[in-house]
C-alpha cells in the first residue's frame, strides 16, 4: 500500500469528491482526518466506512483559529501529519457577472486561498518538524476552460493555481510538495451514470467514460506517495482526455 502508515487531511471529506479521496486513500493504508463544518453525521459515516483509524474533525477552514486546533487535535491524536488536501468548498459557484454580488467571489477566494493559507500555516511547523510533507489542493479543468457563467468559481481556483506554484517553489527546500489535482465532472453519488446526460458526455471524452470521483483520489495518492519524492508545482487534470485550452 503506498501510503501505509500516513496520516492526511481531506478538507471537506465528509461528502461527494471529498469522501471519494478518502476512501482511496484508506485503500491505500492511510490514517485519514476526515474533515467536516456542519455535517458531522456524514463525516463520521465516512470515517466509520473506511475505518484503519479514521477519524471525522470539524473546523470551518476559512478561520484560522479553528484549522489550527484541528491540526493540532490530529497530531495529538495521530502523532503526527503528513499530508493536507485542500478539497473543502461551500456556498454558490456558477454566477453571472453581479448576481451574488462581491460575497461571492469573497467566498471563493475564502475557500481557495485563505483555507490553504490555514492549513498549510497551521501544518507547516510539524512538516518542518517531521523533515517534511505533502499539500494537494483540488483545483478545476474549468480555470482553463473559462466558461462563461463561471468567473466566480474560475476566480478562485485560479488563485489557487497561482498560489501553489509559488508555495511549491517557496516550500521545497524544506522538503514540502505542492501539487494540484485538477477533476473534470467527475460520478459522485449524486450523478446518475446511466443518465442520458451522463452517457453523452462519456461519448464526448478520449476515453468515452465518465470517471468517478474516487479517480481524483488516485491522483492525489501519486502526490502523497514515495513516488512523487521529486514532483513539485505540478497541474494534474484528471478529466478523462478532455482537451481544455491550457494556457499554461
Amino acid at each position: 500500500m503506498l501510503l501505509s502508515g500516513k496520516v492526511v487531511l481531506v478538507t471537506g471529506g465528509g461528502r461527494g469528491i471529498g469522501a471519494a479521496i478518502c476512501r482511496v486513500l484508506a485503500r491505500e493504508g492511510a490514517h485519514v482526518a476526515v474533515n467536516y463544518a456542519k455535517s458531522a453525521e456524514k463525516a463520521e459515516a465516512v470515517a466509520a466506512e473506511i475505518g484503519n483509524g479514521a477519524k471525522a474533525y470539524q473546523a470551518d477552514v476559512t478561520d484560522e483559529a479553528s484549522v489550527k486546533a484541528m491540526i493540532a487535535a490530529i497530531v495529538t491524536d495521530f502523532g503526527r501529519i503528513d499530508g493536507v488536501i485542500n478539497n473543502a468548498i461551500a456556498g454558490s459557484q456558477p454566477g453571472k457577472l453581479g448576481e451574488h454580488g462581491w460575497a461571492g467571489y469573497q467566498n471563493m477566494l475564502d475557500y481557495n486561498v485563505k483555507a490553504v493559507y490555514n492549513t498549510l500555516t497551521a501544518a507547516r511547523p510539524y512538516f518542518q518538524a517531521q523533515g517534511g510533507g505533502r499539500v494537494v489542493n483540488i483545483v478545476t479543468e474549468l480555470w482553463n476552460m473559462a466558461p462563461a457563467g463561471w468567473s466566480m468559481y474560475t476566480a478562485g481556483k485560479g488563485a489557487m493555481v497561482g498560489m501553489s506554484r509559488s508555495l511549491a517553489t517557496e516550500l521545497g527546500p524544506e522538503n514540502i510538495t505542492v501539487n494540484m489535482v485538477a477533476p473534470g465532472w467527475m460520478a459522485d453519488e449524486k450523478v446518475d451514470t446511466q443518465s442520458e446526460g451522463s452517457k453523452n458526455f462519456a461519448k464526448s471524452l478520449p476515453l468515452r467514460v465518465h470517471g468517478s470521483a474516487e479517480e481524483i483520489g488516485n491522483g492525489c495518492v501519486f502526490f502523497l506517495s514515495h513516488l512523487a519524492n521529486y514532483v513539485t508545482g505540478v497541474y494534474l487534470p484528471v478529466t478523462g482526455g478532455r482537451i481544455t485550452q491550457t494556457g499554461m
